[in-house]
């Protein structure tokens, strides 16, 4: 853990003071502060125009003349009436690189800086560790000459009950990010490396002594469930599929589970429909679906929540084998509805299918699919949401409320009948493409998975295509360049409520 609660000051924690420092409304900086010299530094650089205490703004004071500290950091967190945890997240996150860059080695943040603590503190514990844990993220297994500079942080208190409540928030944002960074590591891999069945191997890993169960399906037991649809795209790799079924039980044995459903396609050519080649080598992204699923599961099972989930994560290649799915073809899916494929680049709703008929036969109490489902969500919300459908407005009130604990951005997209309808095929029961086909190109995706779930059971889908990789210039705790782990901080927070 790169956050330490501590009861005194720490000689190892004694270089920098990192310093939180908000507005009062109308980019007036707020000068309170317990610390005399620390509110007189806030006044002066304040007065002076160059620390206006905006979100993510930073200011380096070296030589500050701080008792036991070489150095002061100062923070922005912007209007402190708007605070919320996401601010602190991000606060913390632009501090953390801000701290890196100046290759501090450790840093203590100052307890009464601001109005931060004002939020419960095991909230802070929480928000601060894990922001610090999210943005010390690098993806580095391949890299010969590796050097991750690490920041340590300490918060210190001297009365014991908030120091229990700080660690207890501090341990729990440790889980959560591990689970996180988790997917992003699963993501980030190359795909020579990371096949199905390495997927299956590190999830099973990950998995043990978390109270988790991990089941894994291989081609063989695939085609014996009569999972043609999702076998239908894996036959043209030489990679042999997985399908990858995780339980996890820490409510009464007679409670419904939630089930989660993920696109695990480890690389996705477009197989006969294939891509062009320009920003084809980040098509290893196209499994973060899958892989945030398996994340959010080791956090639920690593927190000890009181809930039942179940969750299958459909792990292919989609390759231009001579045994390739060809346009034209009509797939089988398990319920034995029939698919026309019209494009084989439409490949991960076949997957898809096969597993929601899967989970709608345990019945469960809600199905979330998460995929990075299809471009055209891009173009509708650029990056800054991700695409989230459901017909079901109860169950829209409740992922609504589960994102804002996130803090994550969601966009309600519209999923009509009329989606639906679009989807018929003249030669089978539905086509993968809809028509006109370039036309609400993620509503139509959304309509098609929905034809395979049991109409009883309420049902939303979330397209993180846009939200995928890549996203560190939007939000200061995801990586420049690297998986990100969207939507899993939502599906935590939907489970922990259920």
């Amino acid at each position: 853990m790169l956050l330490k609660i501590a009861n005194s000051y720490s000689k190892a924690a004694t270089q920098c003071l990192t310093v939180y420092v908000g507005q009062s409304g109308k980019d007036k900086v707020k000068t309170t502060n317990k610390n005399s010299i620390v509110g007189e530094l806030v006044k002066k650089y304040s007065a002076s125009g160059e620390f206006k205490a905006g979100l993510g703004e930073t200011l380096m004071l070296r030589a500050a003349g701080l008792e036991n500290f070489q150095n002061v950091m100062l923070v922005g967190i912007g209007n402190t009436k708007k605070l919320s945890e996401e601010v602190l997240r991000r606060a913390t996150a632009y501090a953390y690189r801000a701290l890196r860059s100046e290759k501090q080695k450790a840093s203590m943040i100052c307890f009464d800086s601001t109005e931060i603590f004002k939020l419960k503190l095991q909230v802070v514990g929480h928000v601060i560790s894990e922001a610090a844990e999210l943005t010390n993220y690098k993806y580095t297994q391949f890299l010969t000459e590796a050097k991750q500079h690490e920041v340590k942080l300490e918060l210190v208190s001297s009365k014991a009950p908030d120091r229990k409540a700080l660690s207890t928030g501090a341990k729990e944002g440790f889980l959560i990010a591990e689970s996180i960074n988790f997917s992003r590591r699963v993501s980030d891999a190359p795909s020579n490396w990371m096949t199905p069945d390495q997927l299956a191997k590190e999830t099973k890993k990950a998995a043990k002594d978390t109270g988790l169960k991990v089941s894994v399906w291989d081609g063989a037991k695939i085609q014996k469930e009569k999972m043609g649809s999702l076998w239908g795209v894996a036959r043209g790799s030489a990679q042999d599929p997985r399908v990858i079924i995780m339980e996890y039980n820490g409510a009464a044995k007679s409670k419904t589970p939630i089930a989660f459903v993920g696109k695990g396609l480890t690389f996705d050519t477009g197989g006969i429909s294939i891509k062009p080649s320009a920003g084809m080598e980040a098509m290893k992204y196209d499994m973060c679906g899958g892989a945030n699923v398996i994340g959010a599961m080791l956090a639920i099972a690593k927190l000890k929540l009181k809930v039942n989930v179940v969750a299958y994560i459909g792990a292919v290649e989609n390759m231009p084998d001579g045994l390739a799915i060809k346009p034209g073809d009509i797939l089988t899916a398990r319920s034995g509805k029939t698919i026309e494929v019209t494009n084989t680049d439409a490949e991960g709703r076949l997957v898809m299918a096969d597993l929601l008929c899967l989970a709608s036969e345990k019945k469960p109490s809600s199905i979330f699919t998460m995929a990075t489902l299809t471009g055209a969500i891009i173009v509708a919300l650029g990056h800054l949401h991700t695409g989230f459908f459901t017909q079901d407005e109860k169950l829209n009130s409740k992922v609504q409320d589960a994102a804002d604990r996130a803090g994550e951005d969601l966009w309600r997209m519209p999923l009509l009948d009329e989606h639906q309808k679009q989807m018929k095929s003249a030669y089978a029961d539905i086509g993968n493409m809809g028509t006109p086909s370039r036309a609400a190109g993620s509503a139509q995706a959304a309509a098609f998975l929905k034809a395979f779930v049991a109409n009883d059971v309420p049902y939303a889908h979330f397209d993180i295509a846009s939200q995928m990789s890549d996203m560190g210039s939007y939000y200061p705790y995801h990586p420049d360049k690297g998986a990100c782990g969207a939507m899993l901080r939502t599906f935590l927070e939907y489970a922990r409520k259920s």
